[in-house]
């Protein structure tokens, strides 16, 4: 049997190079504040993976994706068993774009915190008067740089994303820069808009894309999944104030609260943090996570 060995490890993710596909394994570990913390999130890896999945079929009308395969069946026998089934996707080769393609929707968290201080959001200036967690009246891009592991990614202006894809793709800059905006916000809209019909805001989430051997644009990596995304519950949701939440801001806020953690939760937090997943799982889907 061959052995594979990942080609690249996120905080997250690991990364196989599978010769003409790649195969993506979502672990069970979670960072908050671009550190690796202590605890594992157990079947967390397969809740991601599984979520992606359900959004790339659910968009495949918008923007192509990346998605060959979630079945451990179609990849080469190292990868059938139980340590990767359900939380691997084999996926197809891309040229990814060095850009974290953000969309928000919603005020909150840095966002809420730049508009307080100065009207603006990553350079854009809204409407005076919002409250926090309110909807804004439209949604907006907020592109940042792909930092490495360790580093903050670094908000810039879309003008600013023309020159980085410039430098990256001679001649393609602007084209690029206006194709991923666009398909950011239709995939943002469509997708919350289909999320509120199943009682989730979602406040909101990047997206990241690459180019295929024909220069196609394709969607990559993960898709509005709890890592990705900020998801609300719509039962109760009140602008106003900070709204309680299904992903890992739970554990963010946890980790503000307990200085002196060293990154380590208790196992209590653990278990609100899976379960939460579990919960937006079976609400966007419609299916309960087995």
């Amino acid at each position: 049997m061959q052995e594979f060995t990942p080609i690249k490890e996120g905080k997250v993710r690991e990364v196989y190079d599978n010769g003409d596909s790649l195969i993506i394994v979502a672990t069970d570990r979670i960072s908050a504040f671009d550190v690796i913390l202590k605890n594992k999130i157990a079947k967390k890896g397969a809740i991601l993976t599984q979520m992606s999945k359900f959004w790339f079929d659910f968009t495949r009308d918008v923007v192509p994706n990346h998605m060959l395969s979630v079945d451990v069946r179609d990849m080469p026998e190292f990868f059938q068993n139980e340590r990767f089934d359900g939380n691997s996707m084999m996926c197809r080769k891309l040229e990814m774009i060095p850009i974290e393609c953000i969309v928000r929707g919603y005020i909150t968290g840095s966002g809420w915190a730049s508009y307080r201080e100065n009207g603006t959001v990553c350079g854009i200036t809204l409407p005076e008067g919002l409250k926090e967690s309110e909807k804004l009246p439209e949604p907006i891009y907020t592109p940042s740089t792909k930092a490495e592991i360790g580093l903050h990614d670094e908000n810039i202006s879309f003008e600013k994303s023309i020159g980085v894809l410039e430098e990256k793709f001679p001649g393609h800059g602007e084209e690029y820069a206006v194709k991923i905006k666009d398909a950011t916000l239709a995939l943002y809209k469509k997708c919350a808009d289909y999320a509120y019909s199943k009682g989730i805001i979602i406040a909101d989430t990047k997206f990241e894309f690459g180019l295929d051997e024909n220069g196609t644009i394709v969607l990559g990596d993960e898709m509005l999944t709890p890592d990705s995304s900020r998801f609300w519950p719509l039962e109760g949701y009140q602008a106003g104030m900070g709204q309680p939440s299904f992903d890992k801001q739970f554990v963010r806020d946890w980790l503000k609260a307990n200085p002196d953690s060293g990154y380590l939760l208790p196992e209590e937090v653990v278990e609100k943090t899976v379960n939460k997943y579990k919960e937006a799982f079976a609400l966007l889907t419609g299916k309960k996570f087995e």
